[in-house]
């Protein structure tokens, strides 16, 4: 047998068993519910109680019924109303309890237990670093965050409704069956350990058809999430029926691994039912021998009858939690891999005194991918207070470097100083709080104008919201809104343009008045006028601040104090705009590229 082989035959044994790692790390999950649960267990107990007090109170007054029919003693009524009253007791407790243990481990149980997962998972996520994000679809976040944290908040009420009650009833039954007559019981109890191994190796088999199914789900989520926010562009580029058919494809495999999950975890019923049919018919031919040979009385055997066919309902149940368990298995990689990941590192380094601004890159070395390196032994030395631009072809690191000062990813090598420290040695918090960054791609949340300004500095005053509008020139329009500063936006508003959006994210930067200001892009989506009243703000904002400015447009960029020239990862240039163009390189082809006509 080749490797190849062997490791599949032990996937698919790790597979079959229902309690492997997984398994014990749902158990595991429960523990801050226990009490709960234990709750929950004690009122199975007491149903199990129930449950096998109804046969023995049945044939009791089997055999008085019995008893008056043969030897026509008086006072029927007398001897069977008391057990009808107490029977019937027992029913409407077994109804309340029954009500009451789903009602605790549905409503209760489970509603906190999928609180916390997604408490959990939320902070998980903040604790990731930004190369998570970038790699996953936010719609396969979503998936795992809501549909598969249900299922395994409904795996609670599987395992102690369908599996602990269920094993608890078929051991009682069990006992109570040998107490009562061994030799009826015999085929029940014989039967019972091949239904509940056909259970456990029968579910086991649908695992890997509900790993796919949960896989699937996820890109179906974030397919349509993807779908809907590009939704202008879909409609503009008529590839409504691409984007169907590619929908109808994976929502087919999607449907099609669920069939065949469901088929084999619900296949195991079946072969229960069968194999305790046998059993019930077993006890039915042995207990009318008995009866007829052995002098058995029928009451007996009527009690056995009837937890012979009590029998049916736990294994049953069990069989079912056994096909649920691996169903609930599926959903719960899925989250416990999230869940798993490392955490990016952040040590809780504070910065000492104020903030100069100068920054240092020494023999940087970076790469997203280790095969395909992309910034290699990069060197900066900015000064308090210069406007440094940051420019050069597509691909070229542009934005990786603004990614790399902020530490949303972190360099394979070098350093990178700001005022003489290493930012490594910093938090990440912290860190960030040296800069204030407008990015090409603007964000607004729901909430009003005001709001989404200040979301840099929660605590500043309207007044303080209004003056940093004013300098980035969009107080005009802001009160031409209906409510002013009050007006209600996000980022799907049609209140304002793009460029006003863009505006906002300018308002903002300046509102939280960082020592570090990164512009990325940042007046890609306003026209000339609106740039350049955003250049002379910009120069208002600087003062003594440092100024990064990434541009594809040169003119945005002329009066920089500095512009590096970016290619393949290096500086390949550097100086100010007339230098450079009179040293007729790189940025001189740049520029003629751009303004020559």
């Amino acid at each position: 047998m080749s490797d190849n082989e062997q490791k599949e035959n032990r996937k698919t044994k790790e597979k079959s068993r229902i309690f492997d790692e997984t398994g014990k790390r749902l158990l595991q999950e429960i523990r801050p519910l226990r009490g709960w649960v234990l709750l929950s267990a004690l009122i199975c107990l007491v149903l199990i109680g129930c449950s096998v007090a109804i046969p023995e109170m049945l044939g009791d007054l089997v055999n008085r019924l019995y008893e008056w029919a043969v030897d026509k003693t008086p006072g029927l009524a007398r001897s069977l109303l008391p057990g009808i009253f107490l029977l019937a007791g027992v029913y409407a407790l077994e109804a309340a309890l029954t009500y009451g243990k789903y009602y605790l481990l549905q409503s209760i149980v489970s509603r906190y237990y999928c609180a916390g997962m997604r408490i959990r998972l939320s902070d998980k996520l903040r604790r990731l670093p930004v190369s998570y994000m970038d790699k996953t679809p936010a719609g396969d976040v979503i998936d795992r965050m809501m549909d598969d944290v249900s299922d395994m908040a409904d795996s609670i009420f599987g395992i102690v409704d369908i599996l602990l009650s269920g094993f608890l009833k078929m051991t009682v039954i069990a006992v109570i069956l040998l107490v009562t007559d061994w030799r009826l019981a015999i085929p029940v109890v014989l039967l019972s350990p091949l239904s509940v191994l056909l259970s456990a190796k029968m579910a086991g088999l649908g695992e890997s058809h509900w790993d796919n199914h949960y896989e699937l789900g996820g890109k179906l989520t974030a397919l349509a999430e993807e779908a809907f926010t590009n939704y202008p562009t879909t409609k503009a580029f008529n590839r409504e029926e691409e984007l169907r058919a590619k929908y109808d494809e994976l929502s087919e495999r999607h449907q099609k691994s669920g069939i065949f999950g469901s088929f084999l975890s619900s296949i195991v019923q079946p072969v229960i039912a069968f194999v305790d049919a046998v059993a019930y018919i077993a006890v039915a031919v042995v207990g009318g021998w008995l009866i007829l040979n052995k002098g058995l009385p029928i009451g007996t055997v009527v009690t056995v009858i009837l937890f012979a066919r009590q029998f049916a309902g736990p294994l049953e149940q069990v069989a079912y939690g056994l096909g649920y368990i691996q169903h609930v298995k599926s959903a719960a990689k899925r989250v416990f891999t999230l869940l798993d990941l490392p955490d990016e590192t952040n040590p809780d380094g504070k910065a000492e005194g104020a903030a100069c601004g100068r920054v240092e890159l020494r023999h940087v070395d970076f790469s997203y991918e280790p095969e395909k390196p992309l910034i290699r032994d990069l060197n900066m030395d900015i000064k308090p207070g210069q406007k440094v631009a940051i420019v050069g072809p597509t691909g070229a690191g542009k934005t990786t470097i603004v990614n790399l000062l902020m530490r949303f990813y972190d360099i394979n090598a070098g350093q990178i100083l700001v005022d003489g420290r290493d930012t490594s040695e910093l938090s990440r918090a912290e860190n960030r709080r040296l800069f204030a960054m407008v990015l090409q791609d603007t964000w607004l949340f729901k909430g009003t104008v005001a709001e989404n300004v200040a979301y840099g500095c929660p605590e500043a005053t309207r007044e303080e919201i209004e003056k940093a509008c004013d300098f980035a020139y969009c107080d005009h329009f802001i009160r031409r809104l209906p409510e002013g500063y009050n007006t209600v936006i996000s980022e799907d508003s049609t209140a304002v343009s793009s460029g006003q959006k863009q505006l906002l994210t300018i308002a903002r930067a300046l509102l939280a008045d960082r020592p570090l200001l990164i512009l990325d892009e940042a007046t890609s989506n306003v026209d000339t006028r609106t740039e350049l009243l955003i250049q002379k703000a910009m120069d208002h904002l600087m003062g003594s601040r440092t100024c990064f400015v990434i541009a594809h447009r040169l003119s945005t960029i002329v009066d920089a104090d500095l512009i590096l020239v970016i290619r393949d990862g290096r500086i390949v240039e550097q100086g100010t705009h007339q230098s450079l163009l009179a040293e007729k390189g790189f940025y001189y082809e740049m520029f003629q590229s751009q303004y020559a006509i």
